[in-house]
């Protein structure tokens, strides 16, 4: 026995240390540890029985430690990592937020159609969330409110019992507006400092939070403005400015544009790279030179559409849908005699030199018939890109998706076409005109969505290229 012991010794010399670590201490590991320990752990088991026979200095204690930090780290690491792509949780919270602003601006147009708009002539952002609680608070509110333009000129005969009504839509107004901003800047920190969002997508949460904050002092400054009766003339009737009606109107288009889109990219994005191989399909499908002038022509269609809902909106800030109520002629002819479009009434300058421009924003039967010539060319446009989309090789190449969104621009625009003319010839009645102001965004809603479909961002198309290139990498196995 004693001539084997230095033959025994040599052998247990050679043998890794890792080799004498308690099986029950790793099986422990294994069962408080996190997923990424654990998958260490057994690594460095199985290594273990097949490293070569090397002496080490480490300790099996310190050894598990230092595995136990190097996943912590890893783990911590990969929460500082932004995502590749968005959670489908945030693209509903998106085009939650986006069908919350069309509401709003529906709304918004009912308090401007039944004159509540004024009704509040203080912005109080914090205190104004509550209405007035006690009879002297109503009575306070009241006798700021006769000191208006819009009480003395048209509402004398008001009482208190009518005052609440309008104040009541314009302060639900204003609290629908800051629910929308409390709703997105408190999950846009949290997102953004969690990280659970693409760099990409945080500059866009970002921005749209600032445009919101942007969108209430634009409507503070546009009610300012109906608080004074100096619009044109001492006397006239009190509303607000027409510039500042469509400033406010075009930040809220522009805020809900841009919710609905980047909803919409990121359930795409998901979508396309769920699929790697039918998203290279559509690629290319996209990039076909038969789609170019299509794609093209959906942009300056929705350029269009975005000046004609201007129009509208000077439209409604100059009550110029009170005057002319025929279609398609106004008065005797197609338009109006040409003195009383371009009327010298509307010029400040004592050359004339703004005669022109002034009518065109600020004359009422000129913005009509401005209004009139933009709808019709919008609505002729999308029939004959309708037509196009249906003939030669943009048929032959054009995804079925985008095919379906052309037909469903052409019912938008043929159901917005009839809402004007019925607001029109009934003198603009406040059912009517709501509906024509949702019909406007349902139109170019449609019209970004279709554009959205024509469209592939070089970001998606990256990520799509690197799924594809991991897909075919061949693995290895031990």
């Amino acid at each position: 026995m004693s001539l084997l012991m230095p033959s025994i010794r040599s052998a247990a010399f050679r043998l890794p240390k890792t080799a004498f670590v308690c099986r029950q201490c790793l099986r422990q590991q294994r069962y408080f540890a996190p997923a990424r320990v654990r998958e260490l752990v057994r690594f460095n088991s199985t290594s273990s029985s097949s490293a070569a026979a090397a002496p080490t200095s480490t300790s099996p204690g310190k050894a598990g430690s230092t595995i136990i930090a190097s996943a912590t780290a890893s783990a911590q690491s990969a929460k500082r990592t932004a995502p590749e792509t968005n959670p489908k949780s945030v693209a509903y919270w998106l085009i939650g937020s986006a069908v919350s602003v069309f509401g709003i601006v529906v709304f918004g147009g009912l308090t401007r159609l039944t004159e509540s708009g004024l009704s509040i002539t203080e912005w109080k952002p914090v205190t104004g969330s509550l209405p007035p609680m006690s009879l002297e608070d109503w009575e306070a509110e009241f006798e700021k409110y006769r000191a208006s333009p819009e009480f003395k000129l048209l509402n004398s005969h008001m009482d208190l019992a009518e005052f609440k009504k309008i104040y009541y839509m314009e302060w639900t107004h204003r609290l629908w507006g800051r629910f929308i901003g409390l709703s997105f800047v408190i999950p846009t920190a949290y997102l953004i400092a969690r990280r659970r969002v693409t760099p990409r997508m945080a500059w866009n949460l970002v921005g749209i939070s600032g445009l919101i904050g942007f969108q209430g002092f634009i409507g503070w400054w546009m009610v300012k403005s109906g608080l004074k009766d100096d619009l044109f003339a001492p006397g006239s009737h009190p509303r607000v400015s027409q510039y500042r009606l469509a400033a406010h109107l075009a930040t809220a288009f522009v805020c809900y544009s841009w919710m609905l889109l980047s909803g919409l990219s990121i359930l795409r994005t998901r979508r396309l790279v769920a699929d790697p191989a039918g998203a290279m399909k559509l690629f290319e499908a996209l990039r076909s030179p038969g789609i170019v002038p299509f794609r093209r022509s959906v942009a300056a269609l929705t350029a269009l559409v975005s000046v004609t809902v201007l129009s509208g909106a000077l439209v409604a800030g100059l009550d110029a849908g009170l005057i002319y109520n025929e279609f398609p002629k106004m008065g005797l002819g197609l338009t109006p005699p040409s003195s009383e479009l371009w009327d010298k009434f509307y010029s400040r300058q004592e050359d004339g030199s703004d005669l022109w421009w002034r009518n065109i924003l600020e004359n009422p039967s000129l913005v009509q018939l401005d209004h009139r010539i933009l709808a019709t060319t919008t609505f002729c446009a999308i029939l004959a890109l309708f037509a196009y989309s249906r003939t030669g090789r943009v048929a032959a190449v054009l995804p079925n998706n985008a095919r379906k969104g052309m037909l469903g621009v052409v019912h938008l625009v043929s159901l917005q076409v009839a809402l004007g003319i019925s607001t029109l010839i009934y003198m603009v009645p406040v059912s009517l005109a709501a509906a024509h102001q949702a019909g406007s965004l349902a139109l170019l809603t449609g019209v970004l969505v279709l554009g959205h479909r024509l469209r592939v961002p070089n970001s998606t198309l990256r990520l799509v290229q690197k799924r594809l290139a991991a897909a075919a990498k061949p693995v290895h196995r031990s």
